[in-house]
């Protein structure tokens, strides 16, 4: 990290013991406005943390050319979805965001050429699960974009330069699903398919062993993670979170469910 850039952090946020991390199965929209199990383990687990002084959101749904993080003071919510009931069009989220944060994380990121943007805002991979952890939106949220013309490993070796933002204060969330393939939904019966329960439980067992290597070539580990990760935006966030933990850090499964046969809501937090 640039001495100069580290400094300018400080000033703008103070030390802070380091936050954990959390990667958020998001899983349906309707999750932002239903009183379920996955919506109150996302409140659940707000509650056994320290209130961040900011919120940086890794999400499925911001993919783009070259890596772009949101510098706006009022972030839209955006409704990127279609076919859902009006009431959940007419939810907004109006957390500020932190166009100061955003450049002093610009300025950290040595893999990447990082653009600020003042046009997205927070779509429904951040908004549909912060807006349950913190309802009153009093909490800054900024938004890191997915370059999708860079392969996993180069993803990962991004989010480890995010680091520093932990101990100031900033809580940093990946937000997609382990198991994503809607094109293989089962609208019948919510059974879930056997290579999904498979592929759930080998992503497990690599981050209980702190493999992150192998998780990097997912596309390697077999034909259930192949159908698991059939495009990679959903799978992408996970690794930006465990690329922060650190070799003692713990970690734990929570929402460790899949629904309508292939969608993992599997959520993870690592550290304290």
């Amino acid at each position: 990290m640039k001495l100069n850039a580290l400094n300018k952090m400080t000033e703008h946020f103070e030390d802070t013991k380091p936050m954990p991390v959390l990667f958020l199965g998001h899983g349906n929209p309707m999750n932002a406005i239903d009183d379920n199990e996955f919506s109150k383990g996302w409140a659940d687990m707000a509650k056994t943390i320290a209130k961040p002084t900011a919120i940086l959101c890794v999400s499925a749904h911001w993919e783009t050319n070259g890596t772009y993080i949101t510098a706006m003071d009022k972030p839209e919510t955006i409704h990127d979805f279609g076919g859902f009931p009006q009431k959940l069009f007419d939810f907004q989220y109006p957390a500020p965001g932190d166009a100061e944060l955003a450049k002093e994380t610009q300025k950290t990121i040595t893999k990447a050429t990082v653009g600020l943007n003042t046009d997205w805002g927070l779509d429904h991979g951040c908004w549909s699960v912060v807006s349950r952890m913190y309802p009153a939106a009093d909490i800054p949220v900024i938004q890191l974009s997915l370059d999708y013309s860079k392969p996993a490993q180069w993803h990962f070796e991004l989010a480890k330069e995010l680091a520093f933002l932990r101990k100031k204060g900033v809580l940093i969330v990946g937000s997609g699903n382990i198991v994503h393939n809607l094109g293989l939904v089962n609208w019948k019966d919510d059974k879930t398919f056997d290579w999904a329960i498979e592929a759930n439980d080998t992503v497990k067992k690599f981050i209980n062993a702190n493999d992150f290597a192998s998780l990097e070539k997912y596309d390697t580990l077999g034909k259930s993670l192949q159908l698991a990760v059939p495009t990679p935006e959903h799978y992408l966030p996970l690794l930006y979170t465990l690329a922060l933990k650190d070799d003692k850090e713990t970690l734990s499964f929570f929402n460790d469910k899949l629904v309508m046969g292939s969608i993992s809501m599997t959520s993870l937090k690592i550290g304290a």
